[in-house]
């Protein structure tokens, strides 16, 4: 076969390909467009997720109804200057972008310069259908409509209108915190999504984009060295989250997804916070145009440095710096008045010769005796006096000195409790060692297990909570957590919709418990996330059970009593699986009585 010109239609739709591959690809081109117009104000209109309408409309620049044309032929552009195309300062410049769009759908574009009339040009998948003047402020605004209708193998391959629209509300929190003096707005389906102000600060605009909590839970970056300068925010160590979705990554205020950027915040978190969990951050590199190149990728997501080592140093050390100025801070506690509305164990007094030997203030005092276990009853103390006292019970998770005899070691693989160290570590005396055992990754594999069986047998039963919990989030993790409603009450798990921006939490698995419901509506959000759409919930039970399990655990920090303890060594002993917790970590360890006499020399 000799070799011919293509069409110029079907280079068009070629170089779609390459760089409109779905709704949100098409929205970033255009919103770019607008950015590097000047606008100080961008407003977003979708419809069915992007398929039906993308429209963009800025106050801008605008252009003539000349540079209109031109802006619709390939390889046409005005933000090159001159042929130096590696001092590039734009977010685009191949000039491919409105040409390809047009050639897969009917593109209708509306310009008007400051001081002239507006023109419309009106492109239906490569043909030129009408031209002429047009009414609008000045700026630029441009109608997609029917995207890929004509192409139906692209058509086909697109996600559902609520996936298309979350990738799309996705790229534009993007391109928002990357300039935080532009003010934009979302609209989908005739609904008002998002909206920020301009001339925000930067702080301010990530965590109006990302999480409220960020702003109190985070510190901010300004680091330099040799001409590179790191800024953003980044999140304290205790504020993580399930999946790495809110690490936000710009160059020279290009958002990018790049391994070594992520790889290299892997490494300045790393020994911080669990392998599992990802940190949230927000960060802005700004480097000399020649030392990276933004033309490696057609949709220009992926960058390439000259000195990468250089790069990953930077962003390890400013992140590690800001994160150890900010000292002992963890995560926000809540306020005294959240904590003062929980209900308290009321206090006790005493009846004749019984009572609880501790004051109600904050020990002992000259008005309430020295105590001494009594074998009268559980919890209760004698009393040197016979004067009552009103005083808190002591510690719930703290036993009193038993009465029985331990169990013998020697029918126990894992011993029997001793102690508990750092409210973290149970200690256990076996007949050949000590066994520690990490009390929350050993509970966390119990209750994994425990669901297992639960859903092999047809399903988690669910406990109903007293009063329904709303839980917010945004849009897009709402949408996914209501297509799943029903696999997920099969977990035990009773949502419903709950406004826009929330889901109402009716039960929970009664393996859990109540226990922190937002975070794992949360976390169970970003898991869905992760997954493939076509996949079954069930097919990810093992995921998204460990996910449920690590919530309803024994948290670390909790006071254990020796028979909660020892409870948990027997279950351990009689779980498949309980060597490992549900991330791949050990749950215990063994000291043989070898290696604790090579301790002290005594072998």
């Amino acid at each position: 076969m000799s070799i011919r010109r293509l069409p110029s239609h079907l280079v068009n739709r070629i170089a779609a390909g390459e760089v409109v591959e779905r709704p949100a690809a098409a929205l970033k081109e255009l919103v770019e467009n607008a950015i590097d117009a000047g606008a100080a104000r961008i407003a977003v209109r979708l419809a069915g997720g992007g398929t039906d309408l993308i429209e963009v409309t800025d106050d801008g620049c605008g252009m003539t109804p000349a540079d209109m044309a031109l802006a619709l032929e390939r390889h046409a552009t005005s933000k090159l200057p001159d042929e130096d195309i590696e001092a590039v300062d734009t977010l685009g410049f191949r000039g491919e972008a409105l040409p390809s769009i047009a050639s897969v759908a009917r593109l209708t574009l509306e310009s008007r310069v400051r001081g002239a009339d507006g023109w419309m040009r009106l492109v239906d998948n490569g043909t030129l259908e009408q031209e002429g003047p047009a009414a609008l402020p000045p700026g630029t605004r441009v109608r997609v409509e029917g995207l890929f209708v004509r192409v139906p193998a692209r058509r086909k391959f697109l996600r559902s209108a609520r996936a298309e629209y979350a990738a799309c509300l996705e790229m534009i929190r993007r391109l928002a915190m990357a300039r935080p003096g532009i003010g934009f707005s979302v609209e989908h389906d005739g609904r008002r999504t998002l909206s920020v102000q301009p001339d925000e600060d930067r702080p301010a605009r990530v965590a109006a984009l990302t999480d409220r909590e960020l702003a109190a839970n985070s510190v901010t970056i300004d680091f330099e060295r040799e001409g590179l300068r790191l800024g953003g925010v980044a999140g304290l160590p205790t504020f993580h989250r399930g999946i790495a979705d809110h690490q936000y990554l710009f160059v020279n205020g290009r958002p990018v997804k790049d391994r070594l950027l992520i790889g290299a915040i892997r490494g300045a978190y790393a020994e911080m916070m669990p392998r599992d969990r990802h940190a949230v951050v927000a960060l802005f590199l700004d480097v000399p145009a020649d030392v990276v190149d933004v033309n490696v990728h057609p949709a220009k997501t992926e960058v390439r440095f000259r000195d990468p080592a250089l790069v990953r140093g930077l962003i390890v050390s400013g992140l590690r710096r800001a994160l150890d100025e900010a000292g002992h801070r963890a995560v926000q506690r809540p306020s005294a008045g959240a904590l003062g509305a929980w209900q308290t164990e009321s206090s006790f007094s005493s009846g004749e010769g019984l009572g609880w030997g501790l004051s109600a203030g904050s020990g002992l005092t000259e008005t309430s005796p020295t105590p001494y276990p009594s074998p009268e009853g559980e919890g209760f103390y004698r009393v040197t006096d016979r004067r009552p006292t009103f005083a808190m019970p002591p510690p719930m998770a703290r036993a009193e000195p038993a009465y029985a005899p331990p169990p013998e070691t020697i029918r126990h693989p894992l011993g029997v409790a001793r102690g508990q160290v750092a409210k973290t570590y149970i200690v256990a005396e076996a007949e050949d060692g000590l066994v520690i055992v990490d009390q929350h990754a050993a509970h966390e594999r119990l209750v994994l297990e425990r669901m297992r069986n639960a859903m092999a047998g047809g399903g988690v039963a669910s406990q109903a909570l007293l009063l329904p919990e709303v839980v917010e989030l945004d849009e897009p993790a709402c949408d996914r957590l209501e297509a799943r409603v029903g696999e997920l009450s099969d977990f035990g798990l009773d949502l419903e919709r709950f406004g826009p921006r929330a889901m109402l939490v009716r039960a929970t698995p009664a393996l859990l418990g109540s226990g922190d419901v937002a975070g794992l509506i949360t976390d169970l959000a970003d898991e869905l996330a992760a997954y493939d759409e076509a996949l079954s919930l069930r097919e990810r039970l093992d995921h998204v059970a460990a996910t449920m399990a690590c919530h309803g655990s024994v948290r670390a920090g909790r006071i254990l009593s020796v028979a909660e303890m020892n409870a948990l060594l027997r279950e351990m002993e009689v779980t498949p699986h309980s060597g490992q917790c549900n991330h791949g970590r050990p749950t215990w360890v063994k000291l043989a009585h070898g290696d604790i006499e090579k301790l002290f020399g005594r072998k």
